[in-house]
């Protein structure tokens, strides 16, 4: 079985080498002690988020405080094609539980979007708990899936916004039950076409379970996105980000 994961700011574990010793405080050292109740001798990774990761062994306990010795250090790459999955904003939760099972399954970055047909709404004085909100379940689900990196939840977008994050993209793709193509034959052919290395942005489109509407579909392709037929059948918005980000993995050599 894998070692829990606990998580550190980033950069703090860059002067760590096998031998030193770390100490991890605060929430993460107390929910290790109080709720995992971890114990000296006892496996642990520490990770800072940002690619960096100790393993080690637990060699002192306190109530805030976790003290672990380094066995090993590894630094994990990030992808050079990098997922991002934009997702409305839709009621009981389904989007943060989209952006939670992404996370599990190896998004890098998530964008809340407020979509016309969004029946959820981030007024001003909610934005910032609401965001807050997001980053802490996706922080969660890199934990329980033992990433080493902690996918950004980027700030809300609007129609407009989205555009220019559309036209900025290596490629956007809208997740849409009228398409025509495949989402598999659009990124075989664009990772064809496209050549060349270094870092390069895919954006996966989800509406809210309204659907995206007509014109957002028209202007956002207008602004240089394609639609894909994810499947056979039509997913709810909580499954159809997470079915497209282990599609995409698998397709881009991501995994």
């Amino acid at each position: 079985m894998s070692n829990p994961v606990f998580f550190t700011a980033a950069g703090s574990l860059d002067e760590q080498v096998p031998g030193s010793s770390f100490v991890l405080d605060g929430a993460e050292a107390r929910h290790a002690v109080t709720v995992k109740r971890l114990a000296v001798g006892e496996p642990v990774d520490i990770a800072d988020g940002a690619g960096r990761r100790i393993t080690g062994t637990v060699t002192a306990v306190a109530p805030a405080e976790l003290t672990v010795e380094c066995a090993e250090v590894s630094t994990e790459a990030r992808p050079e094609i990098r997922l991002v999955l934009v997702q409305a904003l839709a009621k009981g939760d389904r989007d943060e539980l989209a952006a939670e099972t992404a996370t599990e399954l190896g998004i890098d970055a998530v964008v809340p979007w407020q979509a016309e047909r969004s029946i959820v709404r981030w007024k001003p004085e909610r934005a910032a708990k609401a965001h807050a909100k997001w980053q802490s379940v996706v922080t969660a689900a890199a934990k329980q899936a033992r990433r080493a990196w902690i996918p950004e939840v980027r700030a809300a977008v609007d129609g407009g916004s989205l555009r220019a994050a559309v036209a900025a993209a290596d490629l956007a793709v809208i997740l849409h039950e009228d398409a025509v193509r495949p989402l598999r034959q659009v990124l075989e052919a664009w990772q064809r076409d496209a050549g060349g290395g270094g870092p390069r942005e895919v954006l996966l489109i989800v509406g809210p379970e309204g659907g995206i509407s007509p014109r957002e579909v028209t202007r956002l392709c207008d602004a240089g996105a394609v639609t894909a037929l994810l499947g056979h059948h039509v997913l709810r918005s909580s499954t159809a980000g997470p079915a497209a980000t282990v599609l995409a993995s698998d397709i881009l050599g991501r995994w």
